[in-house]
């Protein structure tokens, strides 16, 4: 996926917490997705020491599917 350069800024900020505010669709479940998965797969954050919220169950599943996808596959 090619990120904006706001959403790159995001995903790629470490030492601290980061809010991705944007209109529906704007790719925020995506944004924190990728963000999480690179902290658990590339920085060995466990996830257990993470808190991710959103608005809906869906896009809780769908972060919590996709992140489980990618450990697997690594």
């Amino acid at each position: 996926m090619k990120w904006s350069i706001n959403q790159k800024k995001a995903i790629d900020a470490l030492g601290r917490n980061v809010v991705v505010s944007a209109s529906a669709g704007a790719g925020k479940t995506a944004v924190l997705t990728e963000r999480l998965t690179k902290r658990v797969a590339i920085d060995h954050v466990p996830v257990t020491s993470i808190l991710a919220m959103t608005f809906t169950e869906a896009a809780a599943a769908e972060m919590k599917d996709k992140i489980y996808i990618y450990k697997k596959m690594k």
